[in-house]
């Protein structure tokens, strides 16, 4: 009985031992198809850092710049007159412009420095523009009794 045990145990870790010294990983082999389309993508990727789309303003208008630099002359940031030409000496004084103000100065030119300079849009021929928040207010005579002592409650004013 004994051994019966010693070879049964001999025989199991032979085996165990077997299974592992002679098992192999196996490797999946990459298909024709699989290795077109691989080197379809890899094509179609260096393609696409090839052309890449440009995102954003890519340049400004000559007639936008002129409208710029009367602007920035009228503000005594730029001499001369205005030529229409996007240059480093509009650029040198719109970054002026924009760090006098404490805005950034490596885009340009910054939304805010454009409405300071009066060239922001212009709503005055919107559809809505008679009505609306920017447009002026009416005379405090021609605003309903009811309607000022409205506003006046809700403003916590006593007249």
């Amino acid at each position: 009985m004994l051994s019966f045990r010693a070879s049964l145990a001999f025989l199991l870790s032979a085996s165990v031992l077997a299974a592992t010294a002679f098992g192999t990983t196996t490797h999946k082999k990459t298909t024709t198809t699989h290795a077109r389309a691989t080197a379809h993508h890899s094509t179609k990727a260096s393609a696409k850092s090839r052309h890449k789309k440009l995102h954003g303003q890519q340049g400004i208008d000559s007639a936008r710049a002129t409208e710029i630099q009367k602007a920035l002359i009228r503000e005594h940031y730029m001499t001369g007159e205005a030529n229409g030409q996007w240059d480093s000496t509009t650029i040198a004084a719109m970054q002026k412009f924009q760090s006098d103000q404490g805005w950034q100065t490596k885009l340009m030119p910054d939304s805010r420095a454009i409405k300071k300079l009066g060239l922001g849009p212009d709503y005055s021929n919107a559809i809505n523009a008679s009505g609306s928040s920017f447009a002026e207010p009416k005379p405090p005579a021609d605003i309903p009794a009811g309607q000022a002592a409205g506003f006046a409650s809700a403003s916590g004013v006593n007249r």
